[in-house]
């Protein structure tokens, strides 16, 4: 069986970077997050490696952080800039895989075992250069067989860290840290780990089983699997609950340049992105595809749509529409259909098609048509509703 290969992408200091993105004049500098700055109330949510380099750490008051380091920037949190980065930085990742599990706004995980066309460490090269490059973020990537490696990898070396840790090199590297080191061991529980004498992730690696299902029951259990390094979880795109994108990429067996060809992997994206859809109970605003070349170079184009579609059909028409624009005639390598701006269908309501309107500049029209009925003859005049499709799977 093929060994997995598995990314944990890490965003570092994230929001604190958001903001340096926004505000290029704050890098450098030390700079913290924090709630009610200006009443020197609040906490640390995260800050810059400059500020961490001056004892600045996350949870402790402003008041400590501005006596540890009088020069320190505080700002308050801005969750909307955060959202729309975060939405962005997966959005590249799923522009080279489908195969992306998002487990926080800043960090996740990506299963690339089936791009064999690059070798792994020059993937996590130009992946970390893209978001740098496109977001002006920062990030470290872990490189294991497994979640639980690539996480612990991750966390090595920051900032832009790239690092591998193969099973081979878990007695090693991972057996002399410190217990409280381990990803899944939480703060509150460190004590009792230590007073069952497990102080280092070895000890808990060749703990006695019996102890550890006394004391810890199956959570132990599964947690010096780990320490062994064994993880049998899978990297599952739909697992965050709060999901911002589905979509689909495909990898061609060879550069191509033929439109049929072509056409016809996008009919196939637009089948398994509807299907997915579907099973979510979702429609999107937001239609992305990706393109990249048989030199590697790589293109997104976007839209933002007027009312929300679900519909193979739709999403095809739209793909081919964005590739008709961006395509310059070159061989492709992968082509992607993805979407963003979700929302839950039984919301994804379709304004009443009065007219046969083909073009974005008739549906604007009509757009203005139903709100000058509304004015004139009220609210409930016009109804919102679904559009009934022949395809619809209900």
């Amino acid at each position: 069986m093929l060994a997995r290969i598995i990314f944990h992408l890490d965003m570092n200091s994230f929001f604190a970077s958001v903001e340096v993105a926004k505000d290029p004049t704050l890098s450098g500098k030390p700079l913290a997050i924090a709630g009610n700055p200006k009443e020197r109330k609040g906490i640390i949510v995260t800050s810059t490696y400059e500020a961490r380099a001056k004892g600045v750490k996350t949870t402790m008051p402003i008041w400590q952080a501005k006596k540890l380091c009088p020069e320190l920037i505080v700002l308050p949190p801005n969750g909307d800039s955060y959202r729309k980065a975060s939405q962005a930085i997966f959005d590249i990742l799923f522009s080279y895989t489908p195969n992306v599990q998002q487990v926080s706004i800043d960090e996740g995980y990506m299963d690339v075992t089936d791009m064999t066309d690059i070798h792994p460490v020059s993937l996590a090269k130009q992946i970390q250069k893209r978001i740098f490059d496109e977001l002006r973020l920062p990030c470290s990537i872990g490189i294991a067989p497994n979640k639980f490696l690539a996480k612990m990898a991750s966390d090595m070396k920051k900032p832009n860290g790239i690092t591998i840790v193969r099973k081979r090199d878990v007695s090693q590297v991972l057996w002399p840290m410190p217990i409280e080191e381990m990803h899944g061991i939480g703060r509150k529980t460190v004590e009792k780990w230590k007073k069952t004498s497990i102080h280092t992730i070895g000890d808990l690696a060749v703990a006695d089983k019996e102890l550890l299902a006394k004391k810890f029951g199956d959570r132990g259990l599964k947690l010096q699997e780990r320490a062994n390094g064994i993880d049998h979880r899978k990297v599952d795109p739909n697992a965050y609950s709060q999901f911002k994108s589905i979509g689909h990429s495909k990898t061609l067996h060879a550069d191509t340049a033929n439109r049929e060809l072509i056409n016809e992997t996008f009919s196939k994206l637009a089948v398994q992105v509807q299907h997915r859809l579907h099973a979510k109970k979702v429609c999107a605003y937001g239609v992305q595809i990706t393109i990249r070349y048989f030199n590697w170079k790589m293109i997104t184009r976007s839209k933002k749509l007027v009312d929300p579609i679900q519909s193979e059909q739709d999403l095809l028409m739209e793909a081919k529409r964005m590739f008709d624009h961006a395509w310059n005639g070159e061989r492709v390598r992968l082509l992607g259909i993805s979407t963003y701006d979700l929302i839950d269908q039984q919301y994804a309501y379709r304004q009443l098609d009065l007219f046969s309107y083909k073009e974005d500049e008739k549906m604007e029209r009509l757009q203005q048509t139903i709100k000058h009925l509304r004015k004139k003859f009220g609210d409930g005049s016009v109804q919102k509703g679904y559009r009934k499709k022949i395809n619809d799977d209900n």
